[in-house]
């Protein structure tokens, strides 16, 4: 779902003269870097407004879990930049090395966290209920992003510990069909890929009422609906060059994209409204973001929130955890609440930041150099 981004140029789907230049990142899209990173915030303000309102009709932002599938969307765009020309080269084995570097360090450190608030909430015991073992492997299952739900105090998640890793666990999906499948496909195929996508998205609409599954034991295969479908049309989006060349900005851009998440929720009509966003406003806006010029003044911003996403989004939940259990044995109003998540939003963000700059850049660097061979 999260990587590297890209900045759009011609100039550079050329024949690579040699295979050390195939390793070398390609210029980022430096816009669609600064959606990712308010997507990402997005998504982190959803998961406690859920907990704290638990009547979706009445959570400002209750669609904020639709930020996933603009992930997925804009991970099939970049991927396809990144690698089309050159997957053949590069081969399997040095893709699988290049993008378990760039996203398996957060979901250990993800991991780690989760662990440790399982051991240490002070609103809870799970310990004392799930003992050594179950513990053990509810870390290691977390760690190799292996499906164990197996905690019904936790909505039976995945990934109990670390509750986002299910998109994750999606996207290692859709990377390995990538190398092995996607990339060889013509335009014809992908387009049937992505038809094929767009019914199953609309079946799962109609069979569950929404699109916010994926996450869970009861809706496993959601993910994989959601995942096929997204990726494979930021591909076609790609693919087909359908950039649509505009002056919005990322002001405008960013505005567009909170529409989605802002949009009142409607059990009697969120079967129509997101399809319709999944299926045709997301992509629509990866094709606007990368089609508009950023300004020079944004530049840094939109770098350091494209940088700071995908930690933000592997390491904010097992916070989101305790808030669970304090919000149900300590029951505060309302008018706390709303000084508890702001302040809480803006620790984990800087928390964030910090890890990335100190523990996941510093690691990435090293297992580039020790395991990529050029």
């Amino acid at each position: 779902m999260f990587i590297i981004g890209t900045h759009f140029n011609p100039s550079f789907v050329i024949a690579e003269p040699n295979k050390a230049q195939l390793l070398i990142t390609k210029p980022h899209f430096t816009l669609l870097d600064g959606l990712r990173g308010l997507a990402a915030v997005v998504v982190v303000i959803y998961h406690f407004m859920e907990i704290a309102i638990t009547d979706y009709s009445k959570n400002f932002i209750a669609h904020g879990f639709l930020a996933v599938d603009f992930f997925f969307c804009l991970s099939g765009f970049v991927i396809a930049y990144a690698y089309d020309t050159r997957a053949e080269n590069i081969g399997i084995t040095q893709f699988f090395k290049l993008r378990l570097i760039r996203l398996h360090p957060l979901v250990l450190i993800g991991s780690i966290l989760g662990l440790l608030t399982f051991l240490l909430d002070p609103f809870s015991d799970f310990y004392s209920v799930y003992g050594l073992g179950k513990t053990a492997l509810l870390f290691l299952t977390s760690a190799f992003l292996i499906p164990y739900p197996i905690m019904p105090e936790r909505y039976t998640n995945l990934f109990c510990l670390n509750a986002p890793a299910w998109s994750l666990f999606w996207e290692y999906i859709a990377n390995i069909f990538y190398i092995l499948i996607f990339f060889r496909l013509g335009k014809k195929m992908l387009f049937a890929l992505v038809l094929v996508g767009a019914a199953l998205i609309c079946y799962v609409a109609i069979h569950s009422t929404n699109l916010s599954g994926g996450w869970g034991g009861q809706n496993f295969w959601d993910g994989g609906v959601r995942v096929l479908y997204s990726f494979a049309a930021g591909m076609l989006v790609y693919r087909a060059n359908w950039i649509i060349k505009n002056k919005l900005g990322f002001a405008g851009i960013s505005i567009l994209l909170l529409v989605a998440f802002l949009i009142p929720y409607s059990d009697q009509y969120n079967w129509i409204i997101e399809p319709i966003i999944v299926l045709f406003y997301f992509p629509l806006l990866v094709a606007m973001g990368a089609g508009t010029n950023l300004s020079p003044s944004l530049t840094k911003l939109c770098n350091l929130s494209g940088e700071i996403s995908y930690p933000l989004y592997m390491t904010h939940y097992p916070f989101v955890w305790v808030f669970l259990t304090y919000v149900a044995v300590v029951k505060p109003s309302m008018s706390t609440l709303w000084v508890v998540i702001p302040v809480s939003v803006i620790l984990l963000v800087l928390l964030a930041y910090l890890i990335m700059k100190f523990v996941d850049l510093p690691l990435r660097k090293y297992l580039r150099h020790k395991f990529i061979k050029v």
